[in-house]
């Protein structure tokens, strides 16, 4: 609904989005044809870094690792550009760099310039912006307002207005600092300067109002507007007429700017006109008029305080605003993190951790099971995989009754086995999805280890199971196990949330709406939409990771467990030296998301030893009733419970497992290879209570009948030597459907298949047994269908993984030998002379601008002698073979057979070149040796 006024109505004519919706364009990377980088001209030196005697020209004080990289002959000089800033710094700072924005290392920039013109394209700078905190985000739009360069007294005065705020005054540096480690600014703390493709996102527009609210300055306003309605303005704010329109666009934001003079001008404003004033002070600056404007709108636009932005729009001049705000650019700045509240439960419930680690442990015990039981029930080939991919709607019903809970909870642990690579699609013609032999791998584990690879598997997995019945972008229903489920922020997401649950006192649950707002404050960008609010994906990421968590074990009652403190710790760290280090980080961006695997391996390895004592030990016994059904107090060591799995039907879950004796399981036991005597030996042996009488009888009677009846392929046959058991079956209507006819008095023949004859008579009250080609009874066993051997899903991450120190480190020396090369001061090539020298002229000028040096090939290979004689260095062009140029610094060593050898300082490594494959060679102005 639009705001009314009686004078304006602001916000018609540029609607406001929230939160830099216009900063979400498809995001990809750099490809080839949009890595050519404009080297400018830079002050050159002697080639090599000299920093000695130079200090940090940054804001704040120099750190140790940030020693000046500078070329000498720069004399002290501000940087110009972004490349300039980056050739100050030191290898710590453009390692930090990299790392916080590994966008830029693909592929690895051949020199400095070619990585600021990277770090300032558009995509790169918008993925840089969504992965700041609300403040630093709040920091860059104060300075898009402000004039460039702007010193960092402006800065400060823009966020903490005319009277001042601590709390931002002492968080400002680290934000500054932020900003200038990801080289979205640059220059020192006199000269901040916003990377132009950042200004341009977050400065104000008609079609892109900024978050802060502020319109155009008066300069912009007012460009296009004729001389004559200038001076009027002039005259109408008291201001002496001037001669040309610069200078009088320069008197009014003098007066705008000047706090007094703007103060003696509103105190001669009608009230109505303040009013107005007050509804577009915050934003948006934009109002609509009429053709006859009301006298207090008339009278501010008069005096400029409102100045026409179309025929029908006036705007609030930005200077103007800004005294209204008593200089503050944001309405709320947010310095400080929110706090994580206790659950309203918990406040004053004390701590429990260990009710919370008992309470989780029990839940990663049902987590177990609960695999197990899926894996059970797709033993023999679970459900056919869609033409589409994923499981059909049908059979996910089935399977959540079959674990016996809801379809969203059924479709977590489908996706949770899948990422931990316990089922599979088996690949066949008629495909299914089936347990992969990794499962009986992981079925040999002990317990505790079998719930920390689950626990690492839905750690780092990016596949999201809550998608799960919702619909993509083309109204395409998303099924489990299907394509299009892969979120790259869910590790991201999981990892933070469990990462502030580590922060709280142990026991203490989280109030949800205090860590989504925190989620909010950490990374404003990643939750906003086009559409003027927060996208819920990264709050419905949140609430799944908290529930998930639950069902998991990894919190009990809404608090982080011990076990996964341990799981969270970084190498070699137990989990309470981990949570301190959790709680002292107030750094989102320092969580460390992507870890190898050998890391999470030992994470993994340290949450099993935290959870092993909290796990009830396997017990060898159940407890027999006389209602024929047996009690397992905890969980059962797994010979017993395989065979109490055939012999019983589980009755009901929970603490204590209850299993119930039938003519049915009792019959599927016998089934399945065992006699009677072993039934009644296996009942002895691990009951703690006698074996009572009625499931002894029950066993006898069932194994009496069993096999009476044989039954053989003819189609099917059905022999018998009790003649009045067959007479009986003839008799029965039920039988009418197997068409059974009479071969002998022992024999009846039918023309169903054998496993629809079993089932019939089994339904009718018998018990027949199947029989071989040989007479002898077949033990049936249900068949293991396996897929053949099956990796995990890899996770699809939501940009380029963080680089490794070594990637860093390598890439920094080839970034800083490719600089060397690019502006190493050489030789001219000498002017031509005689035939040809119109060509080879441009060749030696191209040379001085710093292209590849074009020489011709006696010119070349007598340079390169030399070299080698005296021991020098030369500046050599290269094409390789896939046509690639670019510029070397090298000491040749040897020249023979058509090739150079010599050391490569680009490289940093000896090589040999192809003569031909050079283009031109230049003597060095100073050895870079």
């Amino acid at each position: 609904m639009s705001k009314s006024l009686p004078y304006v109505h602001p916000g018609t004519a540029a609607p406001r989005p929230r939160a830099h919706s216009h900063i979400r364009p498809y995001i990809q990377y750099e490809t080839s044809s949009t890595k050519k980088a404009r080297r400018r001209p830079v002050a050159r030196g002697r080639g090599r870094s000299a920093s000695q005697g130079l200090t940090w020209n940054g804001w704040g004080p120099a750190k140790p690792d940030q020693e000046a990289h500078v070329p000498e002959g720069t004399g002290g000089t501000p940087p110009r550009t972004l490349a300039e800033a980056l050739r100050t710094q030191g290898d710590g700072s453009l390692v930090a760099l990299l790392r916080a924005r590994p966008d830029l290392l693909n592929p690895v920039p051949s020199d400095l310039s070619q990585l600021a013109t990277r770090a300032g394209t558009r995509a790169s700078v918008v993925r840089a912006l969504e992965r700041l905190d609300r403040f630093t985000l709040q920091t860059a739009e104060a300075l898009a307002v402000a004039t460039e360069p702007a010193p960092y007294d402006t800065l400060r005065a823009l966020l903490t207005g005319d009277e001042g705020d601590p709390e931002i005054e002492a968080a400002l540096p680290r934000a500054v600092e932020t900003l200038r480690d990801r080289a979205l600014i640059w220059g020192a703390d006199d000269r901040l300067r916003l990377v132009r493709t950042a200004r341009e996102l977050l400065a104000p527009s008609p079609t892109h109002p900024s978050p802060t609210g502020l319109g155009p300055t008066v300069a912009e306003a007012t460009a296009g507007m004729s001389p004559g309605r200038l001076q009027e303005i002039l005259t109408a704010a008291g201001l002496p007429s001037t001669h040309d329109p610069v200078s009088a666009v320069a008197s009014l934001t003098a007066l705008f700017t000047d706090r007094t003079r703007m103060a003696a001008l509103l105190d001669t404003a009608p009230v109505e006109a303040l009013s107005v004033l007050d509804r577009l002070v915050w934003g948006p600056p934009y109002g609509e008029v009429t053709s006859s404007p009301t006298p207090p709108v008339q009278w501010l636009r008069d005096r400029g305080l409102l100045l026409p932005a179309t025929t029908r729009t006036v705007v609030l001049p930005r200077e103007a605003a800004l005294h209204l705000r008593a200089g503050r650019a944001h309405r709320t700045p947010e310095p400080v993190a929110p706090a994580i509240a206790p659950r309203a439960s918990d406040a004053s419930a004390g701590a429990r951790p260990q009710v919370v680690d008992n309470t989780a442990a029990g839940q990663a015990y049902t987590a177990l099971a609960t695999i197990e039981e899926l894996a059970k029930d797709w033993n023999e080939g679970g459900p056919n995989v869609l033409r589409a991919g994923g499981l059909s709607v049908r059979d996910l019903k089935r399977t959540a009754t079959a674990l016996d809970v809801t379809e969203p909870v059924a479709a977590f642990w489908v996706e949770l086995a899948y990422a931990a690579g316990l089922l599979a699609a088996d690949g066949e013609t008629d495909e299914r999805y089936a347990p992969t032999p990794a499962y009986d791998d992981w079925q040999e584990l002990p317990a505790p280890e079998q719930w920390a690879r689950l626990a690492t598997a839905w750690l780092t997995a990016t596949r999201t199971a809550g998608l799960v019945g919702s619909q993509d972008s083309k109204g395409r229903t998303l099924a489990a196990l299907g394509p299009d489920l892969d979120r790259g922020a869910a590790p991201e997401v999981r990892r933070r949330i469990l990462d502030l649950l580590a922060t709280l006192p142990e026991g203490t649950a989280p109030d949800p709406e205090s860590l989504l707002g925190r989620l909010r404050w950490e990374r404003p960008l990643r939750g906003a939409s086009g559409t003027g609010r927060h996208d819920d994906l990264r709050a419905r990421l949140a609430a799944w990771t908290l529930n998930e968590a639950e069902m998991l074990g990894i919190t009990g009652r809404g608090a982080l467990a011990s076990h996964a403190r341990a799981l969270l710790a970084p190498d070699a760290m137990d989990a309470p030296a981990a949570t301190d280090v959790v709680r002292a980080s107030g750094d989102p961006a320092g969580t460390d998301v992507a870890r190898t695997p050998a890391e999470l391996a030992g994470a993994g390895a340290r949450a099993a030893r935290a959870l092993a004592p909290l796990l009830p030990e396997p017990l060898d016994h159940v407890l027999l009733q006389a209602d024929l059904t047996a009690v397992a107090p905890g969980p059962l060591l797994r010979p017993l419970a395989e065979l109490l799995a055939i012999a019983a039907d589980v009755e009901s879950k929970g603490g204590a497992t209850v299993y119930r004796f039938t003519p049915g399981s009792v019959r599927r036991a016998l089934d399945a290879g065992q006699s009677a005597s072993d039934l009644h030996d296996f009942l002895r042996n691990h009951s703690r209570t006698p074996v009572p009488q009625p499931l002894a009888y029950l066993i006898d009677d069932v194994a009496r009948k069993h096999g009476h009846l044989r039954v053989g392929a003819a189609s099917a046959y059905v022999r018998c030597d009790d003649e009045a058991v067959l007479d009986e079956i003839l008799a029965d209507k039920r039988s009418q459907g197997l068409r059974l006819r009479r071969l002998a008095p022992t024999v009846l023949a039918g023309h169903a298949d054998a496993v629809t004859l079993l089932d019939g008579l089994r339904v009718m009250g018998f018990a027949p047994a199947a029989e071989s080609a040989e007479g002898d009874v077949m033990i049936t066993r249900a068949h293991a269908h396996r897929t053949p051997p099956r990796t995990a899903p890899a996770p699809v991450p939501d940009g380029p993984p963080t680089p490794d120190t070594a990637l860093l480190g390598a890439a920094v020396k080839a970034i800083r030998a490719g600089d060397l090369a690019a502006t190493v001061v050489h030789k001219p090539v000498p002017e031509p002379s005689g035939s040809g020298s119109a060509a080879l002229a441009s060749a030696a000028a191209a040379s001085r601008n710093g292209a590849l040096p074009r020489t011709t090939s006696a010119e070349t290979l007598a340079t390169v002698q030399a070299a080698a004689m005296t021991g020098s260095a030369v500046w050599i062009g290269y094409v390789n073979a896939e046509g690639a140029a670019s510029q070397r610094v090298i000491a040749p060593v040897r020249v023979e057979g058509g090739y150079v050898t010599g050391y490569d300082h680009t490289a940093d490594e000896v090589r040999t070149y192809p003569l031909h494959r050079i283009t031109g060679v230049a003597e060095l102005a100073d050895d870079p040796a």
